[in-house]
């Protein structure tokens, strides 16, 4: 076991470093993120790790990471920054790192709607939790075949693939941290609905529906933007988003043109 352990933690590090961005640039200031950022705001990363190519290519979709914001909740010395997101970490585990770590990725903020802030708190203290907690490498195990050679998996196998852990409650990935502490205040993500028929005999068209709670493993980055639940915050329409005091590039050099001709007009050489 311990020699598993330390292929795991070789090629979680080997998973973990960074490969050339071929992704999209920030879209916004970390100044804009970190002021439109609410305490329990899932923060999605899209990453440009060795790992990340795989979860994006077997989810199909941009994101790789998820970070829960915490806010102020862990206290901080003077002169250092503040921990105010709580991720797990292919090698350092479950942890709480300062929002500048993604300060220069593509991110997208998915917010929870209509919960109380005692929840919040309580959404928060679970994860607060879960620091030190260890990442699943069975998971990167599982998922390292897919970075050699990208086979053509079929798009039903995709999410399985993902839930191949080690279902150990203390190892978890980011997502799966994250779900899990929704599900503990019992905030949907993408549950699967089952379809009831109606047991009254004067209503036999009649149907009800009923959310059954997904597995914590089986969940990605991806399902909290897919979400019916959670509210995409775009922090430069929260700031009050005017299209007409955009500066277009041709719009710049024809005014720097006609600046120009002035200058010419107003003192002519000899």
């Amino acid at each position: 076991m311990a020699l598993l352990e330390r292929m795991g933690h070789a090629l979680a590090s080997y998973l973990a470093s960074p490969q050339s961005r071929d992704g999209n640039l920030p879209t916004l200031s970390p100044e804009l993120l970190a002021s439109t950022l609410r305490k329990g705001d899932v923060l999605l990363i899209e990453g440009t790790s060795r790992f990340g190519a795989a979860i994006k290519y077997l989810t199909q979709s941009t994101w790789s990471h998820a970070c829960l914001y915490i806010g102020d909740t862990l206290p901080h010395t003077p002169g250092s920054e503040p921990l105010v997101l709580i991720e797990a970490d292919v090698l350092a585990g479950v942890r709480a790192v300062p929002l500048s770590m993604y300060a220069h990725e593509h991110t997208r903020i998915c917010r929870p709607v209509g919960i109380s802030e005692m929840e919040i708190k309580q959404l928060i203290q679970y994860t607060v939790q879960r620091l030190g907690d260890h990442y699943d490498l069975k998971n990167i195990l599982d998922l390292a075949r897919y970075l050699i050679q990208t086979p053509p998996v079929p798009a039903r196998w995709r999410r399985q693939l993902l839930a191949l852990g080690s279902g150990d409650p203390t190892r978890a990935i980011c997502s799966s941290l994250i779900a899990l502490a929704f599900q503990h205040i019992q905030y949907p993500i993408l549950p699967e609905v089952i379809v009831e028929a109606s047991q009254d005999p004067q209503c036999r068209r009649c149907r009800r529906e009923l959310f059954r709670i997904r597995h914590h493993s089986l969940y990605t980055p991806r399902d909290f933007d897919l979400s019916p639940y959670f509210q995409v915050v775009k922090p430069t329409l929260e700031r009050g988003f005017n299209p007409h005091s955009v500066l277009w590039q041709e719009d710049w050099l024809q005014l720097s043109d006609q600046r120009q001709h002035t200058i010419i007009e107003v003192n002519p050489t000899d």
